[in-house]
């Protein structure tokens, strides 16, 4: 049964959405069979897209969208979500 599930987060990294933090989203979504989108502003992208992440350019602040379809939905928000708010294990 294929689970649709939908949340949003905060960019909370001092520099926003660069290349380190949308590598580690991209490791992260790519664990999980579900189709993962994230939107921003009037832009959707795949998750697991490392240049479609960057294309969003999302700064510190921004609101993210993130919707996910398939049987790991759930399972694979949370797992953003937790990386998010851990500024997505990035260190300055």
């Amino acid at each position: 049964m294929a689970l649709k599930e939908k949340k949003i987060f905060t960019i909370i990294n001092e520099k926003g959405l660069h290349t380190r933090p949308s590598t580690e989203l991209v490791k992260c979504a790519s664990n999980f069979k579900s189709e993962i989108n994230l939107t921003y502003q009037d832009l959707t992208v795949n998750a697991k897209s490392l240049l479609g992440i960057l294309m969003l350019a999302a700064a510190k602040g921004a609101k993210i969208q993130i919707e996910a379809n398939g049987e790991d939905a759930q399972d694979a928000i949370s797992a953003i979500l937790a990386l998010a708010e851990n500024k997505f294990n990035v260190k300055y």
